[in-house]
């Protein structure tokens, strides 16, 4: 009778114990549901407020250029209401509010490789991570953009009797095209996130991961006549150093020059820089040779590639789609170039003005 009594009292502690867990269990997820429901209400109610502040304050840009027209109201009040309405915005697009704020559309690249899931982060310092990772990934692949072209042409010459094997420029290929698909998908992550990408330098890497896949299917020429039929690949490794070049200029100056102006309030902190869009004058005089000259070579490049298809030295149609997209991206970047040059010296010519005033 004792071993029996013995025996219950485990097993009846078990059962207390699986009982007590399992009210646990139902207590906790009427306390979560209880909690998901009171935060998307007070969600919906925050995301409306912010709505209609977002709202307010460009009604009231437009009233404010209105009263200056009838004459209601003076520039130089004009002016500093303007600056309040604009630190306000600032405060609204850059704190937390943000999130709440309706974002742009997803597109069709980025639902192509994730499909239809929100990737706009709510937190603030969630998006600040995703922005340093974006850096830190142009800065390795900027580096390896100048080194692996450099290295195959110096092993070409050494090693290779000047003659490309097939397989190092197709991994060279193969990391392009890997490059260039994690940058647009980077690229279109930050700007739903409130960044301001320019749209073309996505366009650019469309193009570009494009390129990199017909180049894949390229025919590398061996001997005889190598040197002829590798001509186009030499001169596209040539660019390739350049590119980097560039690159590493652009990532090493400008994101000094963007932290100044996010300090200034002139620039937001999910703002990248690309080409020559956050440089100051000095910058400027060493960046724009570079990137002119590295635009027209790029076109020189494709034009090249053009003419050895023309002339039956490499009459492959990869050859000629890749001239056509070199020529396609030097004039877009050489176009997109001088627009921001443009406005810059408009901004600069507005700012002396005002100071003379």
């Amino acid at each position: 009778m004792a071993e029996t009594t013995g025996g219950e009292n485990p097993q009846k502690n078990v059962v207390e114990e699986v009982s007590r867990i399992s009210e646990l269990a139902k207590e906790l997820q009427e306390s979560s549901a209880s909690l998901i429901s009171r935060s998307s209400s007070e969600e919906a109610s925050l995301r409306q407020r912010a709505l209609t502040l977002d709202s307010n304050i460009k009604n009231l840009r437009v009233s404010i250029v209105s009263s200056v027209k009838r004459g209601n109201l003076g520039p130089k009040e004009a002016e500093k209401l303007e600056e309040e309405l604009r630190r306000a915005r600032y405060v609204l697009s850059e704190g937390d509010a943000a999130s709440f704020l309706p974002s742009k559309s997803q597109g069709s690249f980025l639902r192509m490789f994730i499909g239809p899931i929100n990737v706009r982060a709510t937190r603030k310092d969630v998006q600040l991570k995703v922005k340093e990772e974006y850096n830190s990934f142009r800065d390795r692949t900027a580096l390896l953009f100048l080194v692996f072209p450099t290295l195959l042409l110096c092993l070409r010459s050494w090693i290779w009797g000047g003659c490309l094997p097939a397989l190092p420029v197709q991994l060279y290929q193969s990391w392009l095209l890997y490059l260039y698909t994690g940058l647009a998908l980077r690229e279109n992550i930050l700007r739903l996130n409130g960044s301001d990408i320019r749209p073309w330098w996505i366009y650019h890497h469309y193009f570009a991961i494009v390129m990199a896949l017909i180049s894949l299917t390229w025919e590398i020429g061996r001997q005889p006549d190598c040197e002829q039929k590798q001509k186009g690949v030499q001169l596209f490794l040539k660019w390739a150093i350049m590119q980097g070049i560039a690159m590493l200029l652009q990532n090493r100056y400008q994101r000094q020059r963007l932290y100044t102006r996010i300090a200034l309030g002139k620039a937001k902190r999910m703002d990248v820089v690309w080409g020559e869009t956050a440089g100051v004058d000095g910058q400027l005089w060493l960046l724009c040779p570079i990137l002119f000259t590295l635009q027209g070579f790029e076109a020189y490049v494709g034009v090249l590639l053009l003419q050895t298809a023309v002339v039956g030295v490499v009459p492959e149609w990869q050859v000629v789609t890749c001239g056509i997209l070199l020529i396609v991206m030097a004039t877009g970047n050489f176009v997109n170039t001088v627009q921001t040059l443009l406005v810059k010296s408009r901004f600069k010519a507005k700012m002396k003005k005002g100071k003379s005033k």
